[in-house]
Protein backbone atom coordinates (compact mmCIF):
# COMPACT_ATOMS: atom_id res chain seq x y z
CA UNK A 1 0.00 0.00 0.00
CA UNK A 2 1.30 3.44 -0.94
CA UNK A 3 0.70 6.27 1.51
CA UNK A 4 0.10 9.65 -0.12
CA UNK A 5 -1.35 11.60 2.78
CA UNK A 6 1.92 12.86 4.25
CA UNK A 7 5.04 14.39 2.74
CA UNK A 8 7.50 13.66 5.54
CA UNK A 9 6.62 10.30 7.12
CA UNK A 10 9.67 8.53 5.71
CA UNK A 11 12.91 8.63 7.67
CA UNK A 12 15.57 10.76 6.00
CA UNK A 13 17.66 10.88 2.88
CA UNK A 14 20.41 8.21 2.95
CA UNK A 15 23.15 10.84 2.70
CA UNK A 16 21.90 12.49 5.89
CA UNK A 17 21.70 9.16 7.67
CA UNK A 18 25.25 8.35 6.59
CA UNK A 19 26.47 11.75 7.79
CA UNK A 20 24.74 11.32 11.14
CA UNK A 21 26.28 7.86 11.52
CA UNK A 22 29.74 9.04 10.50
CA UNK A 23 29.69 11.88 13.04
CA UNK A 24 27.86 9.92 15.74
CA UNK A 25 30.72 9.76 18.23
CA UNK A 26 32.12 13.23 17.67
CA UNK A 27 32.57 15.25 20.82
CA UNK A 28 31.48 18.81 20.12
CA UNK A 29 30.06 21.71 22.11
CA UNK A 30 26.32 21.49 22.52
CA UNK A 31 23.33 23.72 21.85
CA UNK A 32 24.11 24.60 18.25
CA UNK A 33 27.50 26.24 18.70
CA UNK A 34 29.54 23.44 17.09
CA UNK A 35 31.40 23.41 13.80
CA UNK A 36 28.65 21.58 11.89
CA UNK A 37 26.06 24.21 12.83
CA UNK A 38 28.53 26.98 11.99
CA UNK A 39 29.18 25.48 8.55
CA UNK A 40 25.45 25.09 7.94
CA UNK A 41 24.93 28.73 8.95
CA UNK A 42 27.63 29.75 6.50
CA UNK A 43 25.97 27.83 3.67
CA UNK A 44 22.61 29.46 4.40
CA UNK A 45 24.17 32.92 4.48
CA UNK A 46 25.82 32.27 1.12
CA UNK A 47 22.54 31.06 -0.40
CA UNK A 48 20.71 34.13 0.93
CA UNK A 49 23.51 36.50 -0.16
CA UNK A 50 23.42 37.73 3.42
CA UNK A 51 26.69 37.37 5.36
CA UNK A 52 25.10 39.26 8.26
CA UNK A 53 22.08 36.93 8.63
CA UNK A 54 21.31 35.40 12.01
CA UNK A 55 20.65 31.67 11.59
CA UNK A 56 19.36 29.37 14.31
CA UNK A 57 18.19 25.75 14.30
CA UNK A 58 15.08 24.30 15.93
CA UNK A 59 13.54 20.85 15.84
CA UNK A 60 10.04 21.17 14.34
CA UNK A 61 7.59 23.50 12.66
CA UNK A 62 5.13 24.22 15.46
CA UNK A 63 8.00 24.82 17.87
CA UNK A 64 9.58 27.19 15.36
CA UNK A 65 6.35 29.10 14.76
CA UNK A 66 5.63 29.56 18.45
CA UNK A 67 9.21 30.60 19.22
CA UNK A 68 9.43 33.15 16.40
CA UNK A 69 6.02 34.66 17.14
CA UNK A 70 6.64 34.86 20.89
CA UNK A 71 10.01 36.52 20.27
CA UNK A 72 8.66 39.08 17.80
CA UNK A 73 5.46 40.26 19.48
CA UNK A 74 4.79 42.39 22.53
CA UNK A 75 2.21 41.03 25.01
CA UNK A 76 -0.73 43.01 23.57
CA UNK A 77 -0.09 42.02 19.95
CA UNK A 78 -1.40 39.29 17.65
CA UNK A 79 -0.56 37.86 14.25
CA UNK A 80 -2.51 38.28 11.01
CA UNK A 81 -2.76 35.20 8.80
CA UNK A 82 -5.07 33.44 6.35
CA UNK A 83 -8.02 31.78 8.06
CA UNK A 84 -6.69 28.49 6.68
CA UNK A 85 -3.16 29.18 7.91
CA UNK A 86 -1.30 26.46 9.75
CA UNK A 87 -1.03 28.47 12.97
CA UNK A 88 -4.80 29.00 12.95
CA UNK A 89 -5.94 25.49 12.05
CA UNK A 90 -3.31 22.87 12.78
CA UNK A 91 -1.33 23.86 15.86
CA UNK A 92 -3.77 23.16 18.69
CA UNK A 93 -3.77 26.72 19.96
CA UNK A 94 0.04 26.74 20.25
CA UNK A 95 0.25 30.42 19.38
CA UNK A 96 -2.48 31.35 21.81
CA UNK A 97 -0.64 29.39 24.49
CA UNK A 98 2.19 31.92 24.20
CA UNK A 99 -0.27 34.71 25.06
CA UNK A 100 -0.72 35.96 21.51
CA UNK A 101 -3.91 35.86 19.46
CA UNK A 102 -4.12 34.64 15.87
CA UNK A 103 -6.06 37.18 13.79
CA UNK A 104 -7.42 35.30 10.74
CA UNK A 105 -8.23 36.96 7.42
CA UNK A 106 -10.63 35.47 4.82
CA UNK A 107 -8.98 33.33 2.17
CA UNK A 108 -10.29 31.05 -0.55
CA UNK A 109 -6.94 29.59 -1.59
CA UNK A 110 -4.73 29.83 1.48
CA UNK A 111 -3.20 33.18 0.50
CA UNK A 112 -3.77 36.71 1.75
CA UNK A 113 -3.08 39.97 -0.06
CA UNK A 114 -1.33 43.23 0.68
CA UNK A 115 -4.71 44.95 0.39
CA UNK A 116 -6.18 42.74 3.12
CA UNK A 117 -3.29 43.53 5.46
CA UNK A 118 -3.63 47.24 4.77
CA UNK A 119 -7.39 47.15 5.34
CA UNK A 120 -6.92 45.29 8.63
CA UNK A 121 -4.46 47.90 9.84
CA UNK A 122 -6.58 50.83 8.70
CA UNK A 123 -9.60 49.36 10.47
CA UNK A 124 -7.60 48.88 13.65
CA UNK A 125 -6.16 52.38 13.62
CA UNK A 126 -9.57 53.92 12.87
CA UNK A 127 -11.17 52.16 15.85
CA UNK A 128 -11.52 54.69 18.70
CA UNK A 129 -11.56 51.77 21.16
CA UNK A 130 -8.53 50.02 19.70
CA UNK A 131 -6.72 49.88 23.05
CA UNK A 132 -9.35 47.34 24.09
CA UNK A 133 -8.56 44.85 21.31
CA UNK A 134 -5.48 42.96 20.22
CA UNK A 135 -3.11 45.03 18.09
CA UNK A 136 -1.83 43.39 14.89
CA UNK A 137 1.94 43.12 15.18
CA UNK A 138 2.90 40.51 12.62
CA UNK A 139 1.86 38.98 9.30
CA UNK A 140 2.30 35.22 9.00
CA UNK A 141 2.49 33.59 5.57
CA UNK A 142 3.45 30.11 4.51
CA UNK A 143 5.09 29.31 1.18
CA UNK A 144 3.54 27.03 0.07
CA UNK A 145 0.23 27.45 1.88
CA UNK A 146 -1.84 24.68 3.43
CA UNK A 147 -3.62 24.46 0.06
CA UNK A 148 -0.37 24.03 -1.87
CA UNK A 149 -0.63 27.49 -3.42
CA UNK A 150 2.35 29.82 -3.65
CA UNK A 151 3.08 33.52 -3.54
CA UNK A 152 4.79 35.27 -6.43
CA UNK A 153 7.66 37.70 -5.96
CA UNK A 154 5.31 40.59 -6.75
CA UNK A 155 2.76 39.45 -4.17
CA UNK A 156 5.41 39.07 -1.48
CA UNK A 157 6.91 42.44 -2.35
CA UNK A 158 3.53 44.15 -2.01
CA UNK A 159 2.86 42.51 1.37
CA UNK A 160 6.34 43.42 2.58
CA UNK A 161 5.83 47.07 1.63
CA UNK A 162 2.57 47.23 3.61
CA UNK A 163 4.21 45.53 6.60
CA UNK A 164 7.04 48.04 6.62
CA UNK A 165 4.63 50.96 6.25
CA UNK A 166 2.75 49.86 9.38
CA UNK A 167 5.67 48.44 11.38
CA UNK A 168 4.50 44.82 11.13
CA UNK A 169 6.92 41.91 11.36
CA UNK A 170 6.73 39.72 8.23
CA UNK A 171 7.24 36.01 8.95
CA UNK A 172 7.22 33.27 6.30
CA UNK A 173 6.74 29.69 7.45
CA UNK A 174 9.02 27.59 5.26
CA UNK A 175 8.20 24.08 6.44
CA UNK A 176 7.69 23.12 2.77
CA UNK A 177 9.86 25.89 1.35
CA UNK A 178 11.90 23.61 -0.95
CA UNK A 179 8.71 22.70 -2.79
CA UNK A 180 7.65 26.34 -2.98
CA UNK A 181 11.00 27.40 -4.42
CA UNK A 182 10.81 24.64 -7.03
CA UNK A 183 7.26 25.58 -8.05
CA UNK A 184 7.59 29.40 -8.11
CA UNK A 185 10.99 30.40 -9.39
CA UNK A 186 10.41 34.14 -8.99
CA UNK A 187 10.77 33.58 -5.23
CA UNK A 188 14.35 32.95 -4.10
CA UNK A 189 16.19 32.81 -0.80
CA UNK A 190 17.85 36.23 -1.38
CA UNK A 191 14.42 37.72 -2.12
CA UNK A 192 12.93 36.23 1.05
CA UNK A 193 15.81 37.64 3.05
CA UNK A 194 15.26 41.09 1.56
CA UNK A 195 11.49 41.12 2.07
CA UNK A 196 10.98 39.29 5.37
CA UNK A 197 12.01 39.94 8.93
CA UNK A 198 12.27 36.21 9.47
CA UNK A 199 11.63 32.97 7.56
CA UNK A 200 12.81 29.40 7.78
CA UNK A 201 14.04 26.54 5.65
CA UNK A 202 12.14 23.44 6.62
CA UNK A 203 14.13 20.25 6.87
CA UNK A 204 11.61 17.86 8.42
CA UNK A 205 9.45 17.67 5.29
CA UNK A 206 12.35 17.75 2.84
CA UNK A 207 14.68 14.88 3.61
CA UNK A 208 15.79 15.49 7.21
CA UNK A 209 14.85 13.40 10.22
CA UNK A 210 13.92 16.67 11.90
CA UNK A 211 14.97 20.29 11.90
CA UNK A 212 14.12 23.80 10.74
CA UNK A 213 16.64 26.57 10.01
CA UNK A 214 15.43 30.04 11.04
CA UNK A 215 16.88 32.97 9.08
CA UNK A 216 16.51 36.42 10.66
CA UNK A 217 17.16 39.67 8.81
CA UNK A 218 15.75 42.01 11.48
CA UNK A 219 18.53 42.78 14.01
CA UNK A 220 16.00 43.63 16.73
CA UNK A 221 14.48 40.16 16.44
CA UNK A 222 17.87 38.48 16.25
CA UNK A 223 18.92 40.06 19.53
CA UNK A 224 18.22 37.64 22.39
CA UNK A 225 16.49 35.18 20.03
CA UNK A 226 18.45 32.29 21.52
CA UNK A 227 16.92 33.10 24.92
CA UNK A 228 13.50 32.50 23.39
CA UNK A 229 14.70 29.25 21.81
CA UNK A 230 15.79 28.02 25.23
CA UNK A 231 12.66 29.24 26.98
CA UNK A 232 10.40 27.51 24.46
CA UNK A 233 12.22 24.20 24.76
CA UNK A 234 13.76 24.45 21.30
CA UNK A 235 17.47 24.47 22.11
CA UNK A 236 18.59 20.93 21.29
CA UNK A 237 21.42 19.85 23.57
CA UNK A 238 22.96 17.71 20.82
CA UNK A 239 22.67 20.60 18.43
CA UNK A 240 25.18 19.18 15.99
CA UNK A 241 22.48 16.72 14.84
CA UNK A 242 20.71 19.70 13.28
CA UNK A 243 23.91 21.17 11.89
CA UNK A 244 24.99 17.90 10.28
CA UNK A 245 21.67 17.52 8.51
CA UNK A 246 21.51 21.05 7.09
CA UNK A 247 25.19 20.95 6.22
CA UNK A 248 24.52 17.83 4.13
CA UNK A 249 21.30 19.14 2.60
CA UNK A 250 22.85 22.41 1.47
CA UNK A 251 26.49 21.71 0.62
CA UNK A 252 25.80 20.69 -3.00
CA UNK A 253 22.16 21.65 -3.60
CA UNK A 254 20.58 18.41 -2.39
CA UNK A 255 17.84 20.39 -0.61
CA UNK A 256 16.71 22.00 -3.85
CA UNK A 257 16.86 18.76 -5.84
CA UNK A 258 14.68 17.02 -3.27
CA UNK A 259 12.12 19.80 -3.47
CA UNK A 260 12.19 19.58 -7.27
CA UNK A 261 11.53 15.85 -7.11
CA UNK A 262 8.38 16.37 -5.07
CA UNK A 263 7.09 19.00 -7.49
CA UNK A 264 7.91 17.03 -10.65
CA UNK A 265 6.21 13.90 -9.33
CA UNK A 266 3.18 15.95 -8.32
CA UNK A 267 2.90 17.38 -11.84
CA UNK A 268 2.66 13.85 -13.25
CA UNK A 269 -0.11 12.99 -10.79
CA UNK A 270 -1.93 16.26 -11.44
CA UNK A 271 -1.99 15.50 -15.16
CA UNK A 272 -3.34 12.01 -14.45
CA UNK A 273 -6.07 13.31 -12.12
CA UNK A 274 -7.18 15.90 -14.63
CA UNK A 275 -7.05 13.43 -17.52
CA UNK A 276 -9.41 11.27 -15.47
CA UNK A 277 -11.77 14.24 -15.29
CA UNK A 278 -11.31 15.03 -11.61
CA UNK A 279 -11.67 18.71 -10.73
CA UNK A 280 -8.88 20.14 -8.57
CA UNK A 281 -10.03 21.83 -5.37
CA UNK A 282 -7.06 24.22 -5.42
CA UNK A 283 -4.72 25.33 -8.17
CA UNK A 284 -1.63 23.94 -6.49
CA UNK A 285 1.67 23.82 -8.40
CA UNK A 286 3.51 22.21 -5.47
CA UNK A 287 3.68 18.76 -3.95
CA UNK A 288 0.21 18.90 -2.41
CA UNK A 289 -2.66 17.95 -4.74
CA UNK A 290 -6.39 18.21 -3.99
CA UNK A 291 -8.38 16.23 -6.57
CA UNK A 292 -12.14 15.76 -6.20
CA UNK A 293 -12.86 12.17 -7.32
CA UNK A 294 -16.19 10.35 -7.11
CA UNK A 295 -16.49 8.53 -3.81
CA UNK A 296 -16.93 5.29 -5.75
CA UNK A 297 -13.44 5.73 -7.24
CA UNK A 298 -11.95 6.38 -3.82
CA UNK A 299 -13.47 3.14 -2.56
CA UNK A 300 -11.82 1.23 -5.40
CA UNK A 301 -8.43 2.83 -4.75
CA UNK A 302 -8.54 2.32 -0.98
CA UNK A 303 -6.92 -1.12 -1.00
CA UNK A 304 -3.82 0.18 -2.80
CA UNK A 305 -3.42 3.80 -1.71
CA UNK A 306 -3.90 6.03 1.34
CA UNK A 307 -4.68 9.76 1.20
CA UNK A 308 -6.07 12.46 3.50
CA UNK A 309 -9.72 13.42 3.37
CA UNK A 310 -9.91 17.20 2.95
CA UNK A 311 -13.60 18.09 2.66
CA UNK A 312 -16.89 16.74 1.37
CA UNK A 313 -17.83 18.58 -1.83
CA UNK A 314 -21.25 17.02 -2.50
CA UNK A 315 -23.11 13.81 -1.81
CA UNK A 316 -20.94 11.73 -4.13
CA UNK A 317 -17.61 13.59 -4.32
CA UNK A 318 -14.87 14.29 -1.78
CA UNK A 319 -11.82 16.53 -2.03
CA UNK A 320 -8.79 14.56 -0.87
CA UNK A 321 -5.13 15.44 -0.45
CA UNK A 322 -2.33 13.54 -2.12
CA UNK A 323 1.24 14.55 -1.22
CA UNK A 324 4.34 13.66 -3.14
CA UNK A 325 7.66 14.16 -1.40
CA UNK A 326 11.41 14.35 -1.64
CA UNK A 327 11.54 10.56 -2.05
CA UNK A 328 8.47 9.79 -4.16
CA UNK A 329 9.59 7.44 -6.93
CA UNK A 330 8.61 7.08 -10.58
CA UNK A 331 7.35 3.58 -9.78
CA UNK A 332 4.98 4.86 -7.10
CA UNK A 333 3.56 7.49 -9.43
CA UNK A 334 3.24 5.00 -12.28
CA UNK A 335 1.34 2.62 -10.00
CA UNK A 336 -1.22 5.25 -9.05
CA UNK A 337 -1.55 6.41 -12.67
CA UNK A 338 -2.16 2.81 -13.77
CA UNK A 339 -4.73 2.28 -11.03
CA UNK A 340 -6.55 5.46 -12.07
CA UNK A 341 -6.61 4.29 -15.67
CA UNK A 342 -8.21 1.05 -14.56
CA UNK A 343 -11.18 2.70 -12.87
Amino acid sequence: MIRWECDYAEGCHPRLLEALTRTNMEQTPGYGVDGHCDRARGLIRELCHAPQAAVEFLVGGTQTNTTVIAAALRPHQGVLCAQTGHINCHETGAIESTGHKVLPLPSADGKITAQQVQQAMEAHLADPTREHVVQPGMVYLSHPTEQGTVYTADELTAISQVCRAYGLTLFVDGARLAYGLAAETSVTLPLLYQLCDVFYLGGTKVGALFGEAVVISNPALAQDFRYFIKQRGGMLAKGRLLGVQFETLLEDGLYFRLGQNGVEQARKLSAAFQAKGYPMRYDSPTNQLFPVPPDAHLEQLADRHVWSVWEKVDESHTAVRFCTSWCTTDAQVEQLVADLAGL
